[in-house]
């Protein structure tokens, strides 16, 4: 399934293919917890480290999606197929997340 990796420290979006499972996710982070922002109703969420506020220091790259709080380090989108939070392909593509994404 088709998923964006946001990278703050090189202010890249690319795409990567996900197999499902959740731990991959926090594998693609570096993250020992995730968490997740909706980011709209088509489902689509912004998963990031969930310790990503308390770690962050001054100058550490970081982004934010439309009117989210910012976020420090990587973070990756992907869709959800239901409230039980099942992954699948993002319902966006890569032109309409960059779109929305800013780098800070």
């Amino acid at each position: 399934m088709r998923a964006y990796l946001i990278d703050p420290a090189t202010r890249t979006i690319s795409s990567v293919e996900l197999n499902g499972e959740s731990k991959e996710i926090a594998t693609l982070l570096g993250a020992k917890n995730v968490d997740f922002d909706e980011i709209d109703d088509d489902g689509d969420r912004l998963y990031f480290d969930e310790d990503c506020f308390i770690k962050a220091k001054a100058g550490d790259a970081r982004f934010k999606v439309d009117n989210l709080a910012p976020v420090s380090g990587a973070g990756l989108i992907s869709g959800t197929e239901s409230a039980a939070g099942v992954l699948q392909s993002a319902s966006n593509d890569l032109a309409q997340i960059t779109k929305r994404v800013q780098f800070l």
